[in-house]
């Protein structure tokens, strides 16, 4: 696994700071948008992930939180391709990417 290039390919990615994604993730938006296992959703979920991951120092990332951010760097990819046409701005589509750090309005 090439770490450094998945630091990268993620930071590209991610384009939310911690601090974004954790107000984002407050919402009741945010709640409801995506795939519901349990009572949080997985995009949820992996976004609470992607802040601690953001929020760590290259030295104290693990093999999973690689794991992770590859798994965050697919999702993000796929759900791009899904692009619906028109304004996306209060939509699930864009709900569910910013789920997982990604706001395909932020420039």
């Amino acid at each position: 696994m090439d770490k450094d290039g998945t630091w990268r390919e993620f930071r590209d990615n991610v384009n939310m700071t911690p601090r974004e994604l954790g107000d984002w993730l407050e919402t009741s938006e945010s709640k409801a948008a995506g795939q519901h296992k349990r009572a949080e959703s997985v995009g949820h979920e992996s976004g609470r992930r992607i802040m601690q991951i953001l929020r760590s120092k290259a030295a104290d990332l693990r093999d999973d939180d690689y794991r992770h951010m590859r798994k965050v760097i697919g999702y993000i990819h796929r759900h791009l391709a899904q692009r619906p046409q028109g304004d996306v701005r209060d939509t699930k589509w864009r709900y569910s990417l910013m789920n997982w750090g990604h706001d395909p309005l932020k420039t």
